[in-house]
């Protein structure tokens, strides 16, 4: 995982992600994500629950936005 280079919905590599793999990716991404304020899968749309901050589902999304997003955290980390 890069954020430089983000993984493409289309990727055949996530074809072979079990299920189990990608429940770990998400226990990971809520995990990191939560100290810079990601919450993943938040609310609804239009709910305010956080701090009066209106969060927003992401609903379904490709399990390569999931990879994206914890590259991104990841990069985040190391370079603050």
């Amino acid at each position: 995982m890069n954020a430089l280079y983000p993984i493409r919905p289309a990727d055949p590599a996530i074809r072979h992600l079990t299920s189990r793999q990608i429940a770990g990716l998400i226990v990971e991404l809520r995990t990191e994500g939560r100290e810079f304020g990601l919450l993943w899968p938040s609310a609804q749309p239009g709910e305010t629950v956080l701090n009066g901050q209106v969060l927003v589902s992401l609903g379904n999304v490709p399990a390569s936005t999931l990879i994206n997003l914890l590259a991104l955290v990841r990069e985040f980390r190391l370079y603050r």
